[in-house]
C-alpha cells in the first residue's frame, strides 16, 4: 500500500556517501531516465553511488540494466531467501551469468527469513531456504564477490550455514537488525555489518546497542529504499538521498563526527565492492 505521508524533504548534504543497498525498481525507476533522475536526487545530498539490489528475477534484470545505465549505479542480483522455492535449474542459469556482469558487486540479497513462512502465501519453506543460501555462497564464492545477506530471525542458522559451507571472503550482513551478541559473532569472524534506519528507531534499543561495537573498518550504510525510512519520517517513501539522515543519526549513537562516518563508511563501499570515484 503506498505511503500516506509525504516524502521526506532533502536532508543537508554529506559528503561522500555510498548508498550500499537500495532497490531502485521498487523505488519507481523504470528505464534509464528514471535512474538517472532518482540518482541525481541521491548525488544533490552528497550520494554519489548506490547498489541496486535484487530479490526476484525479474529485479535482477532491472538491476544489471540500471547499473549500465548510470555509472553511479551498480547491481546486486539473488533470489530472496522468501523466493527460494523459485530457484530451478532455469533460475539457476539466469542468475550465474547476471551475476558475471562486470557491474554487479555482490550476490544478493540471500540467507534466512524465518518471520515469514506460514504467514505469506507462497513464501518458500526454511528447507528451500537453506538450499538457495548455500547455492548462493557456492556462487559467490566461484565468482569471486561478495555474499550479501538477508537475515531475519535467523541469527544461529545463517551462521552455522555460513560456517559450514564456507564463507565467502566477504560477507555483508544488509540491514543488520540484531543484537549485540550477533554484531560480536559477524565483526569476529571478519564480517561486515550495514546499517540502515531502523538505527535511527529510539525503540530500537538492542540495535542500537549493537551498532556501537561494530569498529569503523567494518560499517557500511544503506537506505533499502523504499523501506526502513529514518527517523522522523517513519512511514513515509524513502530514497537513496535520505542516506545522511541515517549517517547522522548513526554518527549520534557511535559519537562520531557525520563526515568521517561519512568518510569512512565510502572507503569500506568502495573496497568492500570494487568501486570507484
Amino acid at each position: 500500500m503506498p505511503s500516506k505521508r509525504p516524502a521526506p524533504e532533502p536532508p543537508e548534504p554529506l559528503s561522500p556517501l555510498v548508498d550500499a543497498h537500495t532497490h531502485l525498481d521498487a523505488c519507481g525507476a523504470t528505464d534509464a531516465e528514471s535512474v538517472a533522475a532518482m540518482v541525481d536526487r541521491a548525488a544533490a545530498v552528497g550520494v554519489g553511488r548506490v547498489v541496486t539490489i535484487a530479490d526476484d528475477l525479474d529485479a535482477a534484470r532491472f538491476a544489471v540494466r540500471a547499473a549500465h545505465w548510470d555509472q553511479r549505479v551498480y547491481a546486486a542480483v539473488a533470489l530472496h531467501p522468501t523466493r527460494a522455492n523459485a530457484l530451478d535449474d532455469a533460475a539457476k542459469s539466469e542468475l550465474e551469468k547476471l551475476a558475471a556482469d562486470p557491474r554487479v558487486v555482490a550476490v544478493g540479497e540471500t540467507g534466512l527469513d524465518y518471520y515469514w513462512p506460514g504467514k505469506l502465501d507462497g513464501c518458500a519453506e526454511i528447507e528451500d531456504q537453506v538450499e538457495g543460501f548455500r547455492w548462493h555462497i557456492d556462487l559467490a564464492k566461484r565468482l569471486g564477490k561478495p555474499l550479501m545477506i538477508h537475515n531475519r530471525e535467523a541469527d544461529h542458522d545463517v551462521l552455522a550455514v555460513l560456517l559450514d559451507e564456507g564463507a565467502p571472503e566477504t560477507v555483508i550482513f544488509h540491514c543488520f537488525s540484531s543484537d549485540a551478541n550477533m554484531a560480536q559473532a559477524c565483526v569476529a569472524e571478519g564480517y561486515v555489518l550495514s546499517f540502515s534506519g531502523t538505527v535511527s528507531f529510539k525503540n530500537a534499543h538492542e540495535l542500537r546497542e549493537a551498532a556501537k561495537l561494530v569498529p569503523d573498518e567494518q560499517i557500511l550504510v544503506e537506505t533499502d529504499a523504499p523501506f526502513l525510512t529514518p527517523h522522523p519520517f517513519r512511514g513515509a517513501p524513502n530514497e537513496p538521498y535520505c542516506l545522511p539522515y541515517t549517517v547522522r543519526a548513526l554518527a549520534e549513537l557511535r559519537d562520531q563526527d557525520p563526515v568521517e562516518l561519512a568518510k569512512v563508511t565510502t572507503g569500506n563501499a568502495m573496497r568492500v565492492y570494487g568501486m570507484y570515484f
